[in-house]
């Protein structure tokens, strides 16, 4: 609880104005992150030279955080993903989020309100590695309560 008078800090995180050609520029690069400038431009319609200080801005007010790769899970030999939700003992998220980051299973980790407190991504090679993430390694952690395991049967992205 504050002291009577005590400020609580603001937030450090801004939020930066995006104006059209910046979404078109994210949507861009969302779609082909390895895009050339020169495309980028193309598509957006704005100048190479343009489009170069554009995405430097995005990045160095970190709207754009960095660039990635979309794979297969199949194809790379995790045939078997599920949702896993976990209800935690009270404060112990702090301390257990390193661990779960840790789980190469793990592919995301998200705290969140409502019935459970952590949903996570977990892929495996198939439903016998899931099960033992599930029981051999998140049961057994002091910090979880619960588990509830939710099968993926199919996977489209947005």
């Amino acid at each position: 609880m504050a002291r009577r008078g005590a400020t609580v800090p603001e937030r450090a995180e801004t939020t930066t104005e995006l104006d059209e050609t910046d979404r078109a520029i994210i949507d861009a690069l969302a779609q082909d992150g390895r895009a050339s400038v020169s495309a980028i431009a193309t598509t957006v319609h704005i100048s190479r030279a343009h489009a170069y200080q554009r995405i430097a801005r995005l990045r160095e007010r970190e709207v754009i955080t960095g660039f990635t790769v979309r794979t297969d899970p199949a194809k790379m030999g995790l045939r078997s993903s599920a949702y896993v939700t976990l209800k935690l003992r009270q404060h112990s998220w702090r301390e257990l989020q390193a661990t779960l980051r840790r789980i190469p299973e793990v592919h995301h980790v998200a705290l969140v309100g409502g019935t459970f407190d952590v949903i996570l991504l977990v892929r495996a090679t198939d439903n016998t590695a899931l099960r033992r993430v599930v029981f051999e390694v998140l049961q057994a952690m002091p910090e979880v309560m619960d588990t509830q395991t939710h099968l993926i049967f199919e996977d489209s992205e947005t």
